[in-house]
């Protein structure tokens, strides 16, 4: 109401509201007639003759009539100069018979001008309710990134929450801000909010390249980052050997980069009515948009967007591939995506090339040094001190083990220890590792397979971290 009125104002315009509580009326006056009914009003605006904005919000449900939309279209073949019919609602579809007399139209969300102005506004005004402010310039600007994708009025609920809470608002709140954000815009359950109360980067055992490399993009997406020229970060890829901790990485990256995790399942995407699909995806894609920015986590990324599927289901598959290639294609910065992958051979090539992720990793199965250090971590979140284990006969007694395999021998090793009446001990350890067949011997060929595809395709995530150039910009 506020763009339309600033745009009636512009041009000499009275703006003239409708709703089915308050009927029709002129801005700052109540209605004279009774017009609650659409039609009624439909039939009064198309009496006037002065120029006028009409605006009829929710008008929607009403199109199930077709006298309203035969009224709305004979308005719009035969208004007079000036005048102007604006339907408004939150899933509005134009009718058939309004093609090409209507033009649909997205109201965009506020730009970083407009929230800027809100939240110094809003600071003002917990400071003059007595509440304090510790946000300098750099903080303000780290809080209007997280706003961005929200409307105004949501925004400042949030402040005015946030600051309410602990008598504050300061840095703090800026993790607070996204993280409603998130939840906000994440809906039809293709969009799930996922917890980042695991840890960041650190608490993952080994990987020390794809660390490395995730911790120098993460510094990436802050205001000192835009200023110096830089552009977000887009993405990686991670394939691999199951079991390893890739997706692990997805959930500890938002939490060092400070960024909400936002999961997109491709599984709830599909639906059955023609168009479906698509629709969910475009609707999925622009909510992450808006959430930016954010750490967008795609597990299992080929069971949603695999090859070989197209011909089984009259084309869908391929058609949702397409959306997904032309959103990476094109996507907003801000948007930092983390896709996981247990079988690299299913993906499209399309989906590979460069410019789709910055980098693709290959998680291996992890060394004698990156065994340890799971372990470590592992006993060391179980209170119990890595110090007093024998961690080099356990180490050598994991050759071929995952993550997964190693934390389950340690959760394993507690239970056993447990029924026994005492402690953990490093023969409980042993005794679990010495009954779990590992991955890398019942599926020795898979591995030796992913291993083949991933030399000169993908980087190590163990080792020396990569030297890359800035990624290539797609387009």
């Amino acid at each position: 109401m506020a763009v339309l009125r600033r745009a009636a104002d512009l041009c000499g315009y009275p703006v003239w509201t409708w709703s089915v509580t308050r009927g029709l009326a002129r801005d700052g006056q109540d209605s004279q007639i009774d017009t609650a009914e659409a039609k009624t009003a439909l039939r009064f605006v198309r009496e006037l003759v002065d120029p006028g904005v009409y605006v009829f919000h929710d008008l929607g449900p009403s199109f199930e009539d077709h006298h309203v939309v035969r009224l709305l279209k004979e308005f719009a073949m035969q208004a007079e100069p000036g005048q102007t019919a604006v339907v408004t609602g939150s899933d509005l579809a134009v009718p058939s018979e309004l093609d090409g007399l209507a033009m649909p139209w997205t109201l965009s969300p506020p730009d970083r001008d407009e929230i800027e102005a809100l939240v110094l506004r809003t600071m003002q005004d917990l400071q003059a309710r007595g509440l304090s402010v510790g946000l300098q310039e750099d903080g303000v600007r780290s809080l209007v990134d997280a706003a961005t994708g929200i409307t105004l009025p949501e925004l400042e609920r949030l402040l005015v929450r946030a600051a309410i809470a602990d008598g504050v608002l300061d840095a703090q709140d800026i993790e607070a801000v996204r993280t409603a954000k998130a939840e906000l815009l994440a809906s039809d359950g293709v969009l799930e909010l996922v917890s980042t109360d695991l840890g960041d980067l650190s608490s993952v055992g080994g990987m020390d390249a794809l660390k490395s490399w995730l911790s120098s993009r993460g510094q990436g997406f802050g205001p000192a980052a835009r200023d110096f020229g830089l552009q977000a970060p887009r993405g990686v890829l991670l394939t691999g050997v199951p079991g390893c901790g890739k997706s692990l990485v997805a959930k500890t990256v938002a939490r060092s980069f400070g960024l909400p995790l936002v999961l997109l399942d491709p599984g709830a995407i599909y639906g059955s009515f023609v168009g479906e699909s698509e629709s969910r995806l475009r609707s999925a894609l622009d909510a992450i948009e808006a959430m930016v920015p954010v750490v967008l986590w795609i597990d299992e990324i080929e069971k949603g967007f695999a090859t070989g599927e197209a011909d089984l289901d009259s084309g869908v598959s391929r058609r949702v591939l397409g959306t997904f290639l032309r959103w990476l294609q094109d996507r907003a910065d801000g948007v930092f995506l983390v896709a996981t992958c247990n079988d690299v051979t299913r993906l499209p090539p399309e989906l590979l090339r460069r410019g789709r992720f910055d980098e693709i990793f290959f998680v291996d199965l992890p060394e004698v040094g990156e065994r340890r250090q799971i372990l470590e971590l592992h006993l060391s979140r179980r209170r119990r001190e890595p110090a007093s284990f024998d961690l080099e006969t356990i180490v050598a007694a994991s050759e071929g083990f995952t993550g997964a395999e190693l934390e389950g021998a340690v959760v394993g090793g507690m239970y056993r220890a447990f029924a026994a009446g005492r402690d953990l001990t490093t023969d409980d350890l042993l005794s679990e590792l010495a009954e779990t067949m590992p991955i890398s011997r019942t599926r020795a060929e898979d591995i030796a397979a992913l291993r083949a595809w991933a030399k000169g395709r993908a980087v190590p995530a163990s080792g020396p971290a990569p030297i890359s150039s800035e990624p290539e910009r797609p387009g």
